[in-house]
């Protein structure tokens, strides 16, 4: 835009007036270039994301290479405005939050109408029992624990006793929201640390990139909320430590402490994670307080605030929710007995990596790459901090804290190799990957600075390439497509028949019966079904039940805790006897059956209880039987 001079001892108030007309044309042009193109790039990418769930009902094998295209299609645009120099504030807000709508998609296609995941089931029945009957805190009979977090239960029966919607879309809504608060959480607390819009808009892409990014942390589960409420309470506390005494500080800690509060009341884990966030924090400010390098108001607003914290926590857990020790301990236990079992002689106890994986194999490469590729970003960060120690006290002792966190994310994916402890590896990526998001994002700014054009293609490729792997590594394609029914698969076992059996069961006997059933048709039954069902645990061995051979005699504890807990119907899926689990599990983790490319059970073994005087069949659908117990006819036998 050429500017006209005025002559000399002249003012021309048209020569001055033409520059302000026409600056906001040109300041408007690159927000509707950077629309434009969002808008047809997210629309290709939706397109190319339903063809891939398209492609894979139909098993035709093209549904990855469909989806990665229609993710990288708008991913890579949307990364080259946010990284762009020329990029405003409000600009750069606008295309985060369509990138938060964009990586919903493909959870939202994977499941439009109900839930479908293992642990969907338990939140949603937690959430309809909080509609229907109004009462927190009643013990969920699919996932124990869950009953004791209600925040998202209780946020979900909200909205939809207030507009109407279904749970499942009440659910939507509040999952849509809080996903968009982890990318601008991540954004805000990144900023609060670099006091740079740039490095914190590629800290968010990074962290975007975990495995649980686009499935997992996005399902109806508590964890799911939960961490949006993580990131949010670490940047209040941020802002505590920096803000100046008074009622500045004091605001920010109030709601540093009222964040901490919502999140132990909605996930047990993410509470115990910013804890520890919270704690290696203060351990770096000391560690800088003691030479003489942080101010003491920094470090005693630290430790305050993370003692008001743990006291919050602790009590909730001691107090509203103790069985959650309980529920996790065993997880760790087995874990680490898997570990000792691959480091003796025998080496057992492991699991071998994408074992009958369907994923291609630049998926299974990708998701090897990522983790290279994690380890030199934060060699690098490491480098980085070491050389550059500008910025004031709360920014470096975010940065070093950060890098601390970020560092645990190594040891934690080695118990991705045993099979108890993989669960809890996918979990703990959501905590440390926050880490090494923020501390490699000020590493790609420099690169990107030096060598824009060379550095900006090999980074993009790398994006896409960590993309794919840790998606590939964090979540089967089983959960990540819909396909044909697969029996043993926590997303595709769910077959109609069993659907119908859990209705005709609620509509003639009523709801919340105990009864016991197997993994797969104690999700269908305990949800939409509102029964009790349990699947068995060491102190309550109920897969006895099907493991005895015919013409044998049951435990008679087993039968008198069946017949003393009122259980009153036995759920039969004879599926077992033709067709091994996907995910090598009948009843629960820590189950007593043999595992292998056969069948643990034979038909005899389930079809057993027609000829048993105290189980009377009372429905039978070809795969489903369901018998109820008569334990009368047991003692009247016995006297």
């Amino acid at each position: 835009m050429t500017l006209t001079r005025p002559a000399p001892g002249r003012t021309t108030g048209a020569a001055v007036a033409s520059p302000p007309e026409a600056a906001p044309t040109a300041s408007r042009r690159p927000a509707v270039i950077c629309a434009a193109t969002l808008v047809v790039t997210g629309s290709a990418g939706a397109a190319l994301l339903v063809s891939a769930n398209r492609a894979a009902e139909w098993d035709t094998g093209r549904q990855f290479a469909l989806f990665w295209a229609g993710m990288l299609v708008f991913t890579l645009p949307a990364v080259y405005w946010l990284v762009r120099r020329g990029t405003g504030a409000r600009l750069r807000v606008a295309v985060l939050t369509a990138y938060a709508g964009f990586t919903y998609l493909p959870k939202l296609l994977r499941t439009p109408d109900g839930p479908l995941y293992h642990d969907e089931f338990a939140h949603w029945r937690q959430a309809r029992e909080i509609l229907l009957d109004g009462r927190l805190f009643e013990q969920n009979p699919i996932v124990k624990v869950v009953g004791d977090f209600p925040g998202l239960h209780s946020a979900v029966a909200a909205i939809s006793g207030l507009t109407g919607v279904s749970i499942w879309h009440g659910a939507l809504l509040v999952l849509m929201v809080a996903h968009l608060l982890v990318v601008l959480g991540v954004a805000v607390l990144a900023e609060e640390i670099w006091q740079d819009a740039r490095i914190a808009a590629v800290a968010t892409i990074v962290y975007s990139l975990n495995s649980s990014f686009l499935f997992f942390d996005t399902q109806f589960g508590y964890e799911s909320l939960a961490i949006p409420l993580l990131v949010w309470t670490l940047v209040a506390l941020h802002r505590a430590m920096r803000g100046p005494a008074g009622r500045a500080r004091l605001g920010w800690s109030a709601v540093t402490v009222m964040l901490s509060a919502a999140t132990i009341a909605t996930h047990h884990l993410t509470a115990l994670g910013l804890l520890g966030i919270m704690l290696i924090l203060c351990v770096v400010a000391t560690a800088r307080a003691l030479r003489r390098i942080n101010p003491r108001a920094v470090t005693w607003t630290a430790w305050a605030l993370t003692a008001a914290a743990t006291v919050l926590v602790v009590s909730y857990l001691w107090v509203v929710a103790p069985r959650t020790a309980g529920y996790l301990d065993p997880y760790l236990a087995r874990a680490l007995d898997q570990f000792a079992g691959m480091a003796g002689e025998g080496g057992g106890g492991g699991r071998t990596l994408f074992r009958e994986s369907i994923a291609p194999w630049w998926e299974r490469a990708a998701a090897f790459g990522a983790q290279g590729v994690a380890g030199l970003g934060m060699l690098a960060a490491a480098l980085w901090l070491r050389r550059r120690r500008e910025g004031d006290a709360v920014s470096r002792n975010g940065a070093l804290t950060m890098f601390v966190l970020g560092s645990c994310y190594f040891p934690a994916a080695l118990l991705i190799l045993t099979p108890s402890g993989a669960e809890g590896a996918r979990r703990s990526w959501a905590f440390s990957y926050l880490g090494i998001a923020l501390v490699v994002a000020p590493v790609v700014i420099w690169l990107l600075d030096r060598a824009p054009f060379y550095s900006g293609t090999a980074l993009l490729a790398v994006c896409a390439v960590v993309m794919v792997g840790n998606t590939a590594a964090g979540m089967n394609p089983s959960y990540r497509f819909p396909g044909p029914p697969v029996f043993g698969s926590d997303t595709r076992s769910a077959i109609p028949e069993v659907s119908a059996a859990s209705a005709w069961l609620r509509s003639t006997q009523g709801r919340d019966l105990r009864i016991v059933a197997d993994r797969y048709s104690g999700l269908i039954f305990g949800s939409f079904g509102g029964q009790r069902p349990v699947t068995g645990s060491v102190s309550f061995p109920t897969y006895d039940l099907y493991l005895a051979q015919p013409g044998r005699q049951l435990s008679p504890r087993l039968i008198e805790q069946l017949s003393s807990w009122r259980f009153t119907y036995l759920i039969v899926d004879r599926r077992m006897a033709r067709e091994v689990p996907e995910i090598q599990i009948y009843f629960e983790t820590n189950e007593p059956v043999p595992h292998s490319d056969k069948p643990a059970f034979t038909l005899g073994q389930l079809t057993k209880f027609d000829r048993m005087p105290w189980t009377i069949k009372i429905y039978d659908s070809g795969n489903i039987a369901i018998y109820r117990f008569d334990f009368a006819s047991l003692r009247r036998a016995a006297r």
